[in-house]
Formats: C-alpha cells, sequence, structure tokens
C-alpha cells in the first residue's frame, strides 16, 4: 500500500514541470510549517506566557509580603495601641454590660452626678463589632452634666452619646435631669 502511494507520488511529481514542482515543493513547506507552528510552537509560547504571568504575580506577592515583614515591629506596636479597644472573647455579654455600667458609674461620681437610674438597653452586633445600648437618668448641676458628658465622650473605651435630653428638675431650681442613650463599641 505504501509502495503503492509513493509510486503515485512520483508519477504525479514526474508529470508536472519544473515550476509547478517548485510551488508544490513551496506549498508542502508552507503547509509543514503551519502544522509545525499549530502543533508545537503556539502551545508552547502559549505555556511560556501563562508561566511568565505566574512568576510575576508571585514577585509582587512577595514584595507585598517584604514590605510588611519589613514594618512588622511598627504594626505590633500600632496594635498595642489599640488592645484597649478589642473585646476579650472569654466574657460573656452580661460581664461586658456590667463592666460599661461601672465605667458609666466611675465617670459620672467623677464629674459629681447622680444617677437616678442605668438600664442596659440591648446589644447590637454588626460585623466584627458590637455596640453595647445603656439608658441612664440623672441630676445634676449643668456644669457637672457638661462636663460628664464631655468624660464619656472623651473616654479611653469607644463610649458614644447616641442621644441626650436636659431638662430643669424644678421650675427655679438650678439642678437639671437629663436622660440619655449612650452605646459603647466593642471590637469582636
Amino acid at each position: 500500500m505504501k509502495l503503492l502511494n509513493l509510486q503515485m507520488l512520483q508519477a504525479f511529481l514526474g508529470r508536472l514541470s519544473k515550476k509547478d514542482k517548485i510551488i508544490f515543493y513551496l506549498a508542502v513547506f508552507v503547509v509543514s510549517l503551519l502544522i509545525l507552528d499549530r502543533a508545537i510552537i503556539s502551545p508552547v509560547f502559549s505555556k511560556i506566557k501563562l508561566l511568565n504571568k505566574e512568576i510575576q504575580d508571585k514577585q509582587a506577592t512577595i514584595k507585598k509580603n517584604l514590605r510588611i515583614l519589613a514594618q512588622k515591629d511598627k504594626i505590633v506596636t500600632q496594635g498595642s495601641k489599640y488592645s484597649a479597644f478589642l473585646g476579650d472573647s472569654k466574657i460573656s455579654d452580661d460581664e461586658q454590660v456590667t463592666l460599661v455600667l461601672k465605667e458609666l458609674e466611675s465617670l459620672a461620681s467623677k464629674s459629681s452626678v447622680y444617677l437616678v437610674d442605668m438600664k442596659p438597653a440591648g446589644i447590637k452586633e454588626s460585623g466584627s463589632s458590637k455596640k453595647i445600648f445603656i439608658n441612664l437618668n440623672c441630676e445634676a448641676q449643668m456644669e457637672q452634666l457638661v462636663e460628664f458628658i464631655y468624660n464619656m465622650e472623651n473616654s479611653n473605651s469607644l463610649i458614644s452619646i447616641e442621644k441626650y435630653q436636659i431638662t430643669p428638675k424644678a421650675k427655679e431650681s438650678s439642678v437639671a435631669k437629663c436622660s440619655i442613650s449612650v452605646y459603647k463599641v466593642v471590637a469582636l
């Protein structure tokens, strides 16, 4: 069978003129190059391109990680500054509410404010933090109330005032009654 095909090819080539033989060989050469390109060269170059891209990505990741490692000490020292704001996962919600109530009580006594009533108003979790809400009623001179509010807003434990209402205790009295809703943000 091969011998027959080879003889047919020789007979075909023998009938061609010199110009036609050159065109035939040129066409076979071009087709062979195209097959070689599609079967071997293109896949190899695309694989090389893909590997180069992966290498560049890994190098970029390594550079980024080296920058972070170079700043490790700085990150640790800054992290220690904010450790007071992180919640202890071992402490239950009730214990955290108790700690907030004690802190508010301490701030009130520091400002000479009389706390009439303090009630937890719930806990709301959002993402990686939670807010502990407290409603309190108090009485004091206006200057003492202002100092108490100032101390709450500027405490190191992220206490914020949500709303407040101040009214005089009596018509001609210098003592004011205040109803305040506060919350403390605790990181989880």
